[in-house]
């Protein structure tokens, strides 16, 4: 097998190219053995199989979760809504108990499913793939929900480095 040439940008560069690409907001949430809610702010989820139901999300080696995520059967990703945006910072730069005054509900599996995600995917830990600098998880999807029809939300979006929502399209 060949091995990739070296790049030919610097990583701010690579950076910066890689934020062109708009991406949904999303929480994933897991619990320690002790009970301890654990949760924490990720963009990177995308979609891996209808059939079996994978999807897949990346997190830093040298984060203070990965242990628990490395370690754990189930997790639960949950979509975040535009009006959201208070949730988001919260799981991303609050340190101590990131769960506090945080409504949420105890999925089938006893993880933590946000209230008022737009959507949520309660996931078996099916595997993990060392990459560089991250570690990237498969998830095999045991549950999952919607807000209903009549409670549709605007999704919370990051492009360019920043939050964003949609709107729709001009004809």
């Amino acid at each position: 097998m060949t091995r990739a040439r070296q790049p030919n940008f610097d990583p701010k560069e690579f950076r910066s190219a890689l934020g062109q690409f708009a991406t949904g907001v999303t929480v994933i949430t897991t619990r320690t053995d002790s009970g301890q809610l654990i949760g924490i702010t990720a963009s990177s989820f995308n979609s891996v199989s209808l059939d079996p139901p994978l999807v897949l999300w990346s997190l830093a080696t040298k984060s203070a979760s990965m242990p628990v995520f490395r370690a754990n059967s189930h997790y639960v990703v949950n979509v975040l809504a535009a009006s959201q945006l208070d949730l988001c910072k919260r799981f991303a730069t609050v340190k101590g108990d990131r769960f506090a005054g945080v409504s949420h509900a105890v999925g089938d599996s006893g993880m933590p499913v946000l209230d008022d995600a737009i959507a949520w995917f309660e996931c078996h830990n099916r595997s993990r793939y060392d990459e560089g600098d991250h570690v990237i998880f498969v998830g095999e999807v045991e549950r999952c929900g919607v807000r209903g029809p009549d409670e549709r939300a605007q999704p919370l979006v990051f492009h360019a480095g920043d939050f964003h929502t949609l709107g729709p399209l001009e004809s």
